[in-house]
């Protein structure tokens, strides 16, 4: 992760609107549909993104508590009945509290990791990306996320070769192998830990 990335005025609302767009073109007999996340169908996916907006804007906000100590692996999310409301107005509130400068100040915490704001913000920018990936391409939705966006996920992702530095080489798992040349968002996927050529069974 370079300081350039740490370094550039985060903004999180392009990536959010995105999620949500595609989010509320998940139709009801998809909510079952596998993702590329093994224990997770459509309908978890959709829980993990709700819950995953909802703490880190209590991370940029530095509101300290139950939520921000939870490892999000130790459950498998779900949606509600109010999800298609919920989802949205949670990414709306992401991208806003993103927005204040004293969100990527000092240190907060989330998934029960303690960590500098300015690379929470970047993790919750990770997050969007990969895993609106992985609702695009379980839906069978198109999905093009703006360059800065994939190149701050890619920055987060790469790994840095230091002793000490995550032994899977990154946030999701291991990396993926692609081909030399590939488009950005392929070579981001992969670093992800996923098949960028991942399609739901059938």
């Amino acid at each position: 992760m370079t300081d350039d990335h740490l370094d550039r005025e985060l903004d999180l609302a392009p990536q959010a609107r995105l999620v949500a767009r595609l989010a509320e073109h998940v139709t009801d007999e998809q909510l079952e549909r596998p993702t590329p996340c093994p224990e997770y169908a459509v309908r978890h996916l959709l829980g993990h993104l709700i819950g995953l907006a909802q703490a880190f804007e209590l991370a940029a906000r530095k509101e300290f508590g139950p939520t921000l100590d939870q490892n999000p692996a130790s459950t498998v999310p779900d949606i509600g009945p109010g999800w298609r409301d919920e989802l949205p107005k949670a990414l709306d509130a992401l991208a806003e509290a993103w927005r204040d400068p004293a969100a990527r100040q000092g240190m907060t915490r989330a998934g029960g990791v303690d960590l500098p704001g300015e690379v929470a913000g970047l993790v919750a920018l990770d997050e969007l990306v990969v895993h609106g990936w992985d609702l695009a391409r379980s839906t069978g939705q198109e999905y093009a996320p703006d360059e800065a966006s994939l190149e701050a996920a890619r920055a987060l992702l790469t790994p840095t070769g230091e002793e000490g530095a995550e032994p899977e080489g990154g946030l999701f798992g291991k990396p993926v192998p692609v081909p030399d040349g590939a488009p950005l968002l392929d070579r981001v996927i992969g670093l992800s830990g996923r098949d960028p050529g991942w399609r739901p069974a059938g």
